[in-house]
């Protein structure tokens, strides 16, 4: 253990070091530490490369500021190969203890432990140092699943611990880390490239293609199939493929699966719908259920998919052709989620609304239009927020550069300025 443990100092900040924290993400950050310094454990998930190992650093550089000792952390991250010696629960509470032995910190311990779900029986291992009263631990866990609290860990901790859902970053972290104004034409550019954070890095077009497509195969081969022994890897990427290229329009995993067939493919609805929630819980595509506003309750059938990010259709598979509006429909989506909305396709006889946003006790009916160019458009659009009849905020995000006024209690709000606002 003393051979690993020395090859881990350099992650960690024991020895003076000051790892990169990247571009700061306050409003993850902000969130985050609202629970921290209690023994709820702290859950990021998301997709790969959205930012998860840059926020547990900043977590880790927080707590420094609050007076946190270095020592009093320990780094993990199941990513790199200096930490391939964990395979199980057994190994992570071995080097804890190895740890502690060695730089006897003084008091609660915290322990950040990135990409969790590489470490078999991980669960036993936060739940038994997450209920440890004879000694304080805090941990601090990500995960490039959506299902890793599906299972025994939520079973076991039951409501103590508090997840996150890390996206890629939104127009306004773009602008912060692009140093671009706060208008249409850097909301284009937004449109049309990605979010995902290492892309800004990145020094050309061709170089941003590689790495969006190797993030892609990444997520593909080991966060689904290695994982759920995938029989048919070109069906499942043919499947996310569909689905990028089909984003903001409504689907059927029925309709899905006689495609496949009227095109020669050997399929069943059930390989269909089990491949597609692979793809959902790696966080590659996110579902958007319809609702039925008056009846007040969600429906079967058929639901809109939106991209978790806007490089995959950009980047990989932008010749199969579809306008700006589908794309704006996708990155509304994203910001309301990454508000902290649950988000549905809105159903109403005989229109539709395409979103309703619930957050606790808060509804918002959201319309989404390229552009308000003709009175027919502005009827289509608003007429469909008209005949819902609560009283619950509504609004129509567009790309139009003037702003609408206030019609018959509808705001229309320019793309750009939707984060500020929700």
């Amino acid at each position: 253990m003393e051979e690993f443990f020395l090859n881990i100092r350099r992650f960690n900040l024991w020895d003076g070091n000051q790892p990169n924290v990247g571009y700061w993400r306050a409003d993850y950050l902000d969130a985050i530490m609202k629970f921290c310094h209690n023994r709820l454990v702290k859950v990021l998930v998301g997709q790969r490369r959205s930012g998860k190992s840059f926020i547990l650093r900043q977590i880790a550089q927080a707590l420094l500021q609050q007076g946190v000792l270095p020592q009093n952390m320990l780094y993990i991250n199941k990513e790199f190969l200096d930490f391939d010696f964990l395979q199980n629960y057994k190994d992570l509470d071995a080097l804890v203890k190895f740890y502690k032995s060695s730089l006897q910190p003084k008091g609660k311990v915290f322990l950040f432990i990135d990409e969790i779900q590489n470490i078999e029986q991980w669960e036993r291992f936060v739940n038994s140092y997450a209920q440890d009263f004879s000694e304080e631990y805090e941990v601090f866990i990500s995960g490039s699943n959506s299902k890793m609290l599906s299972g025994e860990l939520a079973t076991l901790l039951s409501g103590r611990y508090v997840s996150f859902e890390i996206q890629p970053f939104s127009f306004a972290e773009f602008v912060g880390v692009t140093n671009l104004p706060l208008n249409k034409d850097s909301f284009l550019k937004y449109l049309q490239g990605g979010g995902l954070p290492e892309l800004f890095m990145l020094p050309n077009e061709e170089t941003k293609r590689h790495y969006v497509s190797s993030i892609k195969d990444t997520v593909l081969l080991r966060d689904i199939i290695q994982r759920h022994a995938i029989k048919d890897p070109t069906l499942l990427e043919d499947l996310f493929v569909y689905i990028i290229n089909n984003a903001s329009n409504l689907l059927s995993i029925n309709n899905i699966a006689n495609y496949l067939k009227s095109k020669g493919r050997k399929t069943t609805y059930d390989t269909v719908a089990n491949y597609i929630g692979y793809i959902e819980d790696a966080f590659l595509v996110h579902r958007a259920v319809r609702y039925d506003i008056r009846g007040k309750e969600t429906l079967g059938g058929s639901a809109k998919f939106y991209a978790n990010d806007l490089s995959y259709k950009n980047y990989l598979y932008s010749g199969f052709g579809y306008g700006l509006g589908y794309l704006l429909e996708n990155l509304v989506y994203l910001e309301l989620r990454r508000k902290g909305y649950e988000v549905y396709a809105g159903v109403i006889p005989g229109k539709e609304i395409d979103f309703v946003a619930k957050q606790a006790d808060k509804t918002i009916y959201v319309q989404v239009a390229y552009l308000l160019h003709d009175e027919t458009t502005l009827e289509r659009e608003y007429s469909a927020l008209d005949a819902v009849s609560d009283h619950y905020p509504k609004m129509v995000v567009s790309l139009d550069e003037f702003q609408l006024p206030l019609k018959d209690g509808i705001q229309h709000v320019r793309a750009w300025d939707l984060g500020e606002i929700l």
